[in-house]
């Protein structure tokens, strides 16, 4: 990763808020998009020329104060504020969860064969598919191999097929190992994976210098199984207590009814 990853991620979402969405007037033409840096620094109450040495990473050591300020100004939703904050060093110290675990407990792995309702996964923060049950190895036949949600959605040619709404998704799986990228900077396995993603996706190299954080949560996704037709899914994604840095994500159908006729594993 960059040395100055806090003044990347100030200039990213400087350049995405236009001067409206801030409240802001616009005089005139602008050389670049988004925000000037006298701008974000009026709205966050601080001199120009500190929040320019934050950008070029010659001041390191803002206050929590002082970056609260800068999530407001910036327009930052939570995750992206908490991102803000672990790049600038002042969160709470203690060990990173480890987002690159690859072993989920038996007990766990029973209770995802067991669940036969609906689509199951469980996922590490790096994305990679530990473990699924049938109905969601069902519903992601279509990827060979559906071992990381990450390459599925960027370097597998059905993916666009498949998701509905591709651009979204791509969009929220970036977001997703931004956040990721927070919680663990020194974590190998993703930079291995930021670094094949952007040399084999133009999509995703662009994507990732947009800087945008989200944590995976709960949404709505569109698919179009080739067997099955489309399928529409409401997610939520569970922390697993017990082993920190993986999630449990389970999927709920949109219509209990339709679900009875298409499940994938009916075909």
């Amino acid at each position: 990763m960059p040395d100055n990853q806090l003044g990347e991620f100030l200039r990213a979402r400087r350049a995405a808020l236009s001067p409206e969405a801030a409240a802001l007037p616009s005089h005139g033409r602008r050389r670049v998009s988004g925000l000037r840096r006298e701008e974000v620094a009026f709205l966050a109450r601080m001199s120009a020329d500190y929040y320019t040495r934050l950008e070029q990473g010659r001041e390191r050591r803002p206050s929590p104060q002082l970056l609260d300020a800068l999530a407001r100004a910036l327009r930052l939703e939570p995750d992206a504020r908490t991102h803000l904050h672990q790049l600038a060093g002042t969160t709470l110290p203690g060990p990173p969860a480890p987002v690159d675990r690859r072993q989920i407990s038996p007990f766990l792995r029973q209770m995802l064969d067991g669940y036969t309702a609906a689509p199951a996964l469980v996922i590490n923060g790096t994305l990679d598919v530990l473990a699924a049950n049938a109905l969601a190895q069902a519903l992601y036949a279509p990827f060979t191999p559906a071992d990381n949600l990450a390459r599925m959605v960027f370097l597998d040619p059905a993916a666009q097929h498949f998701h509905i709404r591709w651009a979204d998704t791509a969009e929220a799986v970036a977001a997703h190992l931004r956040h990721t990228a927070g919680l663990a900077p020194d974590s190998e396995p993703l930079r291995h994976l930021v670094r094949e993603l952007s040399a084999r996706s133009a999509h995703f190299a662009h994507l990732w210098t947009t800087h945008t954080v989200r944590g995976k949560t709960s949404a709505t996704k569109h698919f179009h199984h080739p067997e099955a037709g489309p399928l529409t899914f409401a997610y939520q994604a569970f922390d697993v207590c017990a082993s920190p840095g993986l999630q449990l994500v389970v999927y709920q159908p949109s219509s209990t009814r339709a679900w009875a006729t298409t499940r994938p594993e009916r075909l």
